[in-house]
């Protein structure tokens, strides 16, 4: 996946026609498919909301980062390493989560994040952040393409619970 347009398809692509099992498919505590989009879901939706509540702010300026974030971004971003750790609190998914409510949180994210493309780009590319919890502050077109990845790296996942 190279683009932020194709993480609908990418994550729910996999899940379109199955059924309720399948969503639900989860083994050796690992998260189900639904969680995975629900996941998903809750991040998207929070830094799409958090760039809405500071569009009209004057220009900010981004907090310095450390060396690890700046080579953690690069990392993960450029050559896709995926470091293993927890979620952020505030991304994880509901034990049971309700599949077309996930579904819909998902599509009203992403479309969130087009809108905000539409509206803010180019002009507050540089000058609008949003704190990502171990990568520091993110303008938008650093956040399409943390979310971009991300979702591309969770796919893998959903897939690989649709095989087995």
């Amino acid at each position: 996946m190279t683009s932020f347009s194709d993480v609908s398809s990418v994550v729910l692509g996999p899940l379109a026609q199955r059924s309720d099992a399948d969503w639900y498919r989860a083994s050796d505590g690992k998260w189900s498919p639904v969680q995975i989009v629900h996941h998903l879901a809750l991040g998207i939706e929070h830094s799409g909301r958090t760039f809405e509540s500071r569009r009209e702010r004057e220009p900010m300026r981004r907090r310095p980062r450390t060396l690890f974030q700046i080579s953690a971004y690069f990392f993960i971003t450029t050559i896709g390493w995926s470091p293993r750790r927890r979620a952020p609190p505030a991304t994880l998914p509901a034990v049971q989560p309700e599949r077309a409510a996930v579904e819909r949180q998902f599509r009203e994210g992403v479309e969130r994040f087009e809108r905000l493309t539409r509206e803010l780009l180019p002009r507050r590319s540089g000058d609008l952040f949003v704190k990502h919890p171990v990568l520091g502050d993110l303008t938008l077109p650093e956040w399409l393409q943390f979310h971009t990845w991300h979702c591309s790296h969770h796919a893998r996942q959903i897939r690989e619970r649709l095989a087995a």
